[in-house]
């Protein structure tokens, strides 16, 4: 792998815990400054002792017990509780309104196929997230954007096997004691297939949820994934969609869920501008990213940078992802600019990008 950037990557590998603690090691320099500020932090901490917790917990422990000990690992790394660490990676289900947005688009068109992503989240970390390459012992390996003091996985990212993972928000209001969503989210990056990663998602009780937009290299499909814990579903891709931050596949309207006006504005503007001329043709990379820098003449815009943004949030970084036979091109933007560029190549086993 090969790359050029003025975005940090930072290469961490090993066993579970020893991940855990180098990733906490990074953050620690930012953490504590950046959970001083956070509304959302002061919300979450009163969920200290609370047996829903200790559901979780349970929950991730016998799912995933080595992403948990990633995150026991980044609580030591930190110098935090292992407590409060896991806390904040269950804030989705937690206080039901975190503030981490995102607008994702997946353009497919004869060969080519794109997924391309706006990273929103607190103003506060921006300029102060990095990019990780993450090898863990038998698993693929994956490059992922990095919020501090979080599991690598519920941003987007992409994976030694070829696959690619961008995530949306989902606000569902009733979570369940299944495992967190973002242990779900770094789960799928083990997987070494889309039906893998299809797996996981289906058939892991999940608390809350997540919007999963997932290609593979190697796999034609490129798909929409509504997983919460109530329902996954699973949209096909056919040419070109974009999804915000709620539900909105049929059968939707049973989950109760927050929609925010950005949301919704959102949703709509992409609908509206993914229907127009210059995406009505095969898939055009320049014009996904010119919908995701989007400032929309009336409503919230899709590109986000109000310091007044009513979710509390703004667009820290953009991804575009060119996923082809064997590997997976991957471009990050900031501001506009270009900060990252690399090919991922696919690894073996060949089965990996099957």
């Amino acid at each position: 792998m090969a790359s050029k950037q003025d975005l940090g990557l930072f290469q961490v590998g090993g066993e579970p815990n020893d991940i855990g603690y180098r990733l906490g090691e990074l953050a620690r320099p930012v953490f504590s400054e950046y959970m001083e500020q956070s509304s959302a932090w002061q919300a979450v901490r009163r969920w200290r002792g609370e047996p829903f917790v200790q559901q979780l917990r349970d929950a991730a422990q016998a799912h995933f017990p080595a992403l948990l000990a990633e995150l026991d690992g980044m609580a030591a790394g930190l110098g935090w509780s292992a407590e409060d660490i896991f806390l904040w990676n269950c804030r989705g289900e937690l206080i039901h309104n975190a503030p981490d947005g995102c607008t994702t688009l997946a353009a497919v068109g004869g060969d080519a196929r794109f997924i391309a992503h706006n990273e929103d989240g607190d103003p506060f970390l921006r300029e102060r997230c990095a990019l990780v390459e993450v090898q863990p012992a038998g698993k693929p390996g994956f490059v992922s954007f990095y919020y501090p003091g979080s599991l690598p996985g519920h941003t987007f990212a992409a994976s030694r096997a070829g696959l690619v993972q961008a995530i949306d928000n989902l606000r569902i209001r009733v979570p369940a004691a299944g495992v967190p969503r973002m242990i779900l989210a770094r789960a799928v990056l083990d997987a070494v297939s889309l039906d893998e990663a299809l797996h996981t998602l289906r058939d892991t009780p999940a608390a809350s949820g997540f919007h999963h937009t997932l290609g593979c290299a190697g796999d034609a499909r490129l798909l929409s994934v509504e997983a919460s814990a109530k329902r996954c579903s699973v949209q096909t891709v056919p040419t070109i969609a974009g999804h915000a931050n709620h539900l909105i596949h049929s059968g939707c309207e049973a989950e109760a869920q927050i929609v925010t006006d950005s949301s919704r504005d959102r949703q709509a503007r992409v609908e509206y501008l993914l229907s127009g001329s210059a995406l009505a043709g095969p898939a055009n990379p320049a014009a996904l990213l010119d919908v995701l820098q989007d400032r929309a003449p009336s409503g919230l815009p899709i590109y986000r940078d109000d310091p007044l943004d009513p979710d509390d949030e703004n667009t820290l970084a953009t991804a575009l992802f060119e996923i082809g036979s064997d590997g997976v091109s991957m471009k990050v933007y900031r501001q506009g600019q270009c900060a990252f560029d690399t090919f991922i190549a696919c690894m073996p086993p060949a089965q990996s990008c099957a």
